[in-house]
C-alpha cells in the first residue's frame, strides 16, 4: 500500500515506524529537514521537506498514486487542508485526520463528509485518550483494556501478585478454579521477556498477563490473578487540559473527583463546565495541598499536565504520600517502559491509543478494532471472515489446522453475538469476528493474506 503521512511528530514517526516494515511504501512530510534526514538514515521510507498542506509538496509527495493520505501535524487547520487538497487535486481514496479541537468535533456530521471537507476517518488523541483512562479506571488493577467486536470480546492486561488464586499454579488450573467462564491467556511477561503460554506454563507473581474473554467476565478472570480491588471511587486530576476536563466529567457523576489547575482562569472556567468536580488552583506538587485534601485517602491519582517530568514527578509524590494508585500521562515512549510498574503504576500513552486507532484503517482486508501492545512491539486485531470454502482459506476449516504466523494466537470469535473462545477443533464460518493476537506484529501481513479471499488478490 503506497501511503503519505503528513507530520514527523511523535504519531507521525511511531505510525511511520509501524508501517514501513510491513512491505508499505512510506511517504513521510515534514518542513523539518534535519528530523526527517534521521528518520530516513534509520528507516526504509521516503521523505519529502515542506508545507504538508501544500500542492506542491503533496505533488512531490506522489499523491496522485496514494492509496492512502494520514494528516497528523499538530494543526487541526493544516490536516484539514491537506485532504480537501488531496481529494480535490489528487483523488486520494482515503483520507485521514488528526482533530484536536472539540469544536470541530461537535460539528463534525455536519464538516466532515465529501460535499464540505472530505475526510474519510477523523482520529482524536484527547478523546482515545480519556476513553482508555476511564477504562482503565472502571476496571481497577488492568493495565490496559482493549475492546473488539462491539465490546462483546475484550483483551486485557494485568499483573499477577501473591494472592491471586491462580499464581503458583499451571494456566490449565483455570478451567478448574472456574469452570463455568472461559479465557485465553494470549501472552505472558516475565522480566521483559515475552512467553508465549502453555498449558503447563506456571504463572508467577509479578508477570503481566493478556487474556482475551468476553467481556463481562474480565472482572472474574482477573480475581483470579490478583485479589481483586475495591471499585476506585476517590479521584484526584492533576491538569487542566481537554484531557483532565474529559475524565473529569465522565467520573463525576459514580467517583468523588478532585482537579487540580495551576492557571486560575483555567480553573474557574473548569468550576463552571464540571458540576460535581471540586476544582482548585494550585500546584500538584504542594505537599501542603495534597495534605490538605487526603491525598492518603486517594484511590487513584491522575497526573495529566502537558509535561511528562512533571507528571512522573507528581506521581511519585503523591504514592509517597499515601495515593492508592498513580497513573500519568507520558508522551514519550521511551519513558514508558522505564516508569510503569515501579512506583507509577500505569502509564497513559497518548500515542499508543492514536496508533491502535489509526492501524484499524490502514490494515488490508475487513478489519475491525486493533489495539497495540508492548510499546508497539506486539498487536491484536479484529479480522472480519468473508468468502465461502472455496475462495477462503480459512472458512470450513479448523483452527488447529491454520498455517498462523509463529507469534499468532487466535484468542477468541464473535459468531452471531456470541463469544466463543478459540480452541483447535473451531471451525471457521463465513462473517465470524476473530480476534488475533500477535507477539511480532511484523508477522500481520501473513495474516491480513490469510485472511482475505483469494478474489480480493492483486
Amino acid at each position: 500500500m503506497k501511503i503519505i503521512i503528513l507530520g514527523a511528530g511523535q504519531v507521525g514517526i511511531t505510525l511511520a515506524e509501524s508501517l514501513v516494515s510491513e512491505d508499505n511504501d512510506i511517504t513521510l512530510v515534514d518542513n523539518e529537514l534535519a528530523r526527517l534526514s534521521t528518520l530516513q538514515d534509520k528507516h526504509d521510507l521516503r521523505v519529502v521537506t515542506g508545507s504538508a498542506s501544500s500542492p506542491k509538496t503533496l505533488r512531490e509527495a506522489d499523491a496522485l498514486d496514494a492509496d492512502l493520505l494520514v494528516a497528523v501535524t499538530s494543526s487541526d487547520e493544516i490536516n484539514m487542508v491537506a485532504c480537501q487538497i488531496a481529494y480535490t487535486l489528487f483523488n486520494v481514496p482515503t483520507k485521514i485526520a488528526r482533530i484536536r479541537n472539540a469544536e470541530y468535533l461537535r460539528e463534525k456530521d455536519k464538516l466532515f463528509n465529501p460535499d464540505v471537507i472530505p475526510i474519510d476517518h477523523i482520529i482524536s488523541p484527547e478523546k482515545l485518550v480519556t476513553e482508555d483512562i476511564v477504562r482503565l479506571i472502571n476496571y481497577s488493577g488492568a493495565l490496559q483494556v482493549g475492546h473488539f467486536a462491539d465490546k462483546q470480546i475484550s483483551l486485557v492486561v494485568c499483573k499477577a501478585y501473591y494472592g491471586g488464586p491462580l499464581v503458583g499454579y499451571a494456566i490449565s488450573a483455570l478451567r478448574e478454579h472456574m469452570p463455568h467462564i472461559e479465557c485465553r491467556i494470549v501472552s505472558i511477561s516475565r522480566q521483559d521477556k515475552a512467553i508465549r503460554p502453555q498449558g503447563s506454563t506456571i504463572i508467577e507473581a509479578g508477570d503481566e498477563v493478556t487474556f482475551i474473554c468476553a467481556t463481562i467476565h474480565i472482572k472474574a478472570i482477573m480475581s483470579q490473578l490478583q485479589r481483586l480491588e475495591k471499585p476506585y471511587k476517590r479521584i484526584m486530576i492533576a491538569g487542566g487540559g481537554n484531557v483532565a476536563a474529559g475524565v473529569a466529567k465522565l467520573l463525576e457523576d459514580n467517583c468523588t473527583v478532585k482537579l487540580i489547575e495551576r492557571n486560575s482562569a483555567r480553573a474557574t472556567q473548569l468550576a463552571e463546565q464540571l458540576s460535581k468536580t471540586l476544582v482548585f488552583c494550585g500546584d500538584a506538587s504542594d505537599q501542603s495541598l495534597l495534605f490538605e485534601e487526603h491525598i492518603e485517602k486517594i484511590d487513584v491519582f491522575i497526573s495529566l499536565t502537558s509535561d511528562d517530568e512533571a507528571n512522573i514527578m507528581a506521581g511519585l509524590l503523591a504514592k509517597r504520600l499515601g495515593a492508592k494508585k498513580a497513573m500519568v500521562l507520558i508522551q514519550r515512549m521511551a519513558y514508558i517502559s522505564l516508569i510503569q510498574g515501579g512506583t507509577i503504576d500505569i502509564a497513559v500513552s497518548p500515542q499508543q491509543a492514536t496508533i491502535s486507532a489509526l492501524l484499524g484503517y490502514v490494515r488490508k482486508g475487513d478489519i475491525g478494532s486493533v489495539v497495540s501492545l508492548r510499546h508497539g512491539i506486539a498487536e491484536a486485531l479484529e479480522v472480519i471472515v468473508h468468502g465461502d470454502s472455496s475462495t477462503s482459506n480459512v472458512i470450513g476449516r479448523k483452527i488447529g489446522e491454520l498455517r498462523l504466523p509463529p507469534s499468532a494466537i487466535i484468542g477468541a470469535i464473535l459468531r452471531n453475538n456470541e463469544v466463543i473462545i478459540a480452541k483447535k477443533q473451531i471451525i471457521i464460518e463465513e462473517n465470524d469476528h476473530v480476534v488475533i493476537y500477535l507477539n511480532d506484529k511484523k508477522q500481520v501481513p501473513e495474516i491480513e493474506k490469510l485472511f482475505q479471499p483469494s478474489a480480493f488478490f492483486i
